[in-house]
């Protein structure tokens, strides 16, 4: 296998593209699980995937990270975890969680399990070596190496505890990744996710490269992904040969403003998608979430948002609910035929317009002059934007003195939208904080607005929070950007004034620059209507005459047209359609 990959001709897609052809389509396990999937959880998954999920093109069951941690309880880490490895610092299943692991032949119960569900078995692996294995200094199968010689310690994961990066300059280094995955093939792995490795993308190429090296030589059909992102564009040429899939966001979860940022960063990466390498948009947080705790925050509006983004511009499809708790609305986007038909078959896919927030793509339907057009409303319907704000700042970064005063009239209003958002894309995951946020009243007396409680707040990790000291006074208000915090104006407001100031978000990154706006919801801004049209000439399309049009989600003939189609469409909302082309005599 590594020699075909050797041998593959200049400018030809390496032989492992072939291994996932289309985008792959399965459920992993971390939205809802967490660190904690058992055995049985799995299998339960996997035979509701083979009873109601196969048939529609689902095939992978991805058990997600720390399956080798006997004490997982949470989406959290322990630092004082023992982890259970071979002698030769190989992670192993957790005993106790995966019981048929008892024996030491690791998961290849459960891997045979899965195929004979006619699926396929995938699993988690953080990039590296357990640190624990370096405290021991276990030997590297096949050398006479041990893992002190080959670890990067200067070379961590800022969220994870469980490994040191590798040194591939060092001997015995690629012997260590060929060792693990030659355990994988053994067990019957046909999908390994790569964690903590596609961001920073550049100063983790040469791991990257060695994976793919011991991947290929193990001859089995393992499919690549990488996580987490995102991803730098600038590494594009070099993850399409690497990889057959990888990650160009952070953890995408069930937040609008999340949903919103996908739709430039897909744009971004159409050029670079090709057979068997995708620019992966994440996991679809769809039904019982966060062990069972919750369901998805999306709207349905927003959840066919997801899905027509995806299909429309193929990103592979993992969805992050518990299977076994599956409701009717959340069966119907998974099993839509027509819809799945453009994810897995489409070509030609293609942004065709941002024209304010209101979005189209395009393809073309394999073996068809026909055309699919997915269109977006992406617009709330009461636009935050620093048009309709009745404040918006100067760039704020960590300079005490670029802080924010912010001063709005809020007395015509009903509902309060206080937002931050970064300026440029190292802006993003900055802390903020609405210091000393109040609202004053028509007799000048002024309250805390923490005093009332938000309606909506969407921010990064759901870190909306009120804020305090040490000794628990009351800052402000905070959160991680992007955020938007909403609240219901009381009676009598008049002004809303704080401080915003940016905060260190102990990423070692440097804080700013962010834009703070204001947007007062009152009824000459807010729309009452149900959505908005999205106007889109067919001549755009290549379809000069007219078109017979047909809504791939709900299975309806919506008739013919000639020059412009222009549907209503939910705010926060999509369509997806086929357009057939009609003999101009029609």
């Amino acid at each position: 296998m590594l020699l075909t990959l050797l041998l593959t001709p200049a400018g030809a897609a390496p032989g492992f593209h072939a291994w996932a052809s289309r985008p792959p389509m399965g459920w992993n396990s971390w939205d809802n699980f967490a660190t904690t999937i058992t055995e049985a959880q799995t299998k339960q998954q996997a035979d509701y995937m083979a009873a109601h999920l196969k048939a529609f093109g689902w095939e992978y069951i991805v058990v997600d990270i720390q399956w080798y941690e006997p004490g997982a309880k949470s989406h959290a880490y322990r630092t004082d975890a023992k982890l259970v490895m071979d002698g030769f610092g190989r992670l192993q299943p957790a005993p106790n969680r995966f019981p048929s692991a008892a024996d030491g032949s690791g998961f290849k119960s459960l891997a045979d399990y899965v195929h004979g569900r006619g699926l396929k078995f995938g699993i988690h692996l953080m990039r590296g070596i357990p640190r624990q294995a370096v405290e021991q200094n276990l030997p590297v199968l096949g050398t006479s190496h041990r893992a002190q010689d080959i670890a990067d310690k200067k070379s961590i994961c800022p969220w994870n505890p469980d490994m040191y990066g590798v040194d591939l300059t060092k001997p015995g280094a690629q012997e260590y990744y060929n060792s693990v995955f030659d355990l994988f093939a053994a067990w019957g792995v046909d999908y390994v996710k790569v964690d903590d490795i596609s961001r920073p993308y550049h100063d983790h190429q040469p791991e990257i490269e060695a994976i793919r090296r011991a991947i290929d030589r193990t001859g089995r059909p393992i499919v690549l992904s990488l996580s987490p992102g995102e991803t730098a564009l600038t590494a594009a040429a070099h993850v399409t040969q690497h990889a057959n899939l990888w990650r160009i966001s952070d953890d995408f979860w069930d937040r609008w403003l999340a949903l919103r940022d996908q739709f430039a960063r897909l744009a971004a990466w159409n050029e670079h998608r090709q057979p068997g390498a995708w620019p992966d948009a994440d996991m679809l947080p769809f039904g019982v979430l966060e062990l069972g705790r919750r369901t998805t925050r999306f709207s349905a509006d927003e959840q066919r948002t997801v899905m027509t983004l995806w299909s429309i511009a193929r990103s592979p499809l993992m969805h992050g609910g518990d299977l076994t708790k599956t409701d009717d609305f959340t069966l119907s986007l998974l099993t839509n035929p027509e819809v799945l038909a453009v994810n897995q078959a489409s070509t030609n896919n293609r942004p065709l317009f941002n024209r304010d927030d209101l979005i189209a793509w395009t393809a073309d339907v394999p073996g068809s002059s026909d055309k699919y057009l997915a269109v977006f409303n992406t617009r709330d319907r009461v636009r935050l934007t620093p048009e309709n704000a009745r404040y918006t700042s100067s760039p704020v970064t960590g300079d005490p003195a670029s802080a924010a005063e912010i001063d709005a009239a809020v007395d015509d209003g009903t509902k309060l939208f206080l937002a931050a958002r970064p300026l440029d894309p190292t802006g993003e995951w900055n802390r903020v904080l609405w210091r000393d946020a109040r609202l004053v009243f028509a007799d000048g007396s002024e309250r805390p607005l923490t005093d009332w409680t938000w309606d909506r707040a969407d921010a990064c990790w759901d870190s909306t929070t009120v804020k305090k000291d040490k000794s628990g006074r009351i800052l402000g208000v905070g959160a991680e950007i992007p955020a938007v915090v909403e609240y219901t104006l009381p009676a009598g407001a008049v002004r809303f004034r704080a401080t915003g100031i940016v905060l260190d978000n102990g990423r070692g990154q440097k804080p700013g620059p962010v834009h703070f706006l204001v947007v007062v919801g009152a009824p000459g801004n807010t729309a009452a209507a149900p959505g908005q049209p999205v106007v889109v000439n067919l001549a755009d399309l290549g379809l000069p005459g007219a078109g017979r049009i047909r809504d791939l989600w709900t299975h309806r003939e919506l008739g013919e047209l000639k020059g412009e189609f222009a549907p209503e469409i939910p705010w926060h909302g999509a369509g997806l359609y086929r357009i057939t082309p009609l003999p101009a005599a029609q």
